[in-house]
């Protein structure tokens, strides 16, 4: 059985909170909340205990091509219901430890919220998706502003 702490310190050296937005007016608009964690194969029985301690989520393979990269397994959860109802209350009571996680998950949490309405604000969600990862483009891995504290609110 994993402690709240394990999995705090887990997560701040493994895991990953992620956005996906897709505003396309030809389809259905969506946003897609991801809480994620990527280990090596060896350490996989770590993962399918991650998923009985949130419940929730599935441990798939994730096979790498490129030299140098390992055979890994990726704990993840996307289902919106289950990320609002498991993952976030145990994050509320148990932050992250480290700075940069901490804000990942508070922007999260906001995305989440705005997720939840009936009218969606992509504009704002948009803003805080890009807050995230201290600045880092999940994809481009372009710097803006690494480093620098950012401010996790909108009026």
């Amino acid at each position: 059985m994993l402690s709240n702490e394990y999995v705090i310190g887990l997560v701040d050296g493994e895991g990953s909170f992620n956005v996906r937005v897709n505003p396309n007016k030809n389809r259905r608009a969506k946003v897609e909340l991801k809480f994620s964690l990527k280990l090596r194969h060896q350490d996989k029985e770590i993962l399918d205990e991650l998923q009985k301690f949130f419940g929730c989520g599935n441990v798939y393979i994730q096979r790498d091509k490129r030299e140098n990269h390992a055979l890994c397994y990726r704990f993840e959860v996307q289902n919106r219901k289950e990320i609002i109802e498991k993952v976030i209350p145990f994050f509320e009571s148990n932050f992250p430890k480290l700075p940069s996680r901490k804000t990942d998950f508070e922007l999260f949490k906001q995305i989440a919220e705005l997720s939840q309405r009936d009218i969606l604000d992509f504009e704002k969600i948009q803003f805080l998706k890009e807050q995230m990862h201290w600045g880092l483009a999940v994809y481009g891995k372009t710097v803006c502003t690494v480093g620098n504290q950012v401010t996790t609110t909108l009026s």
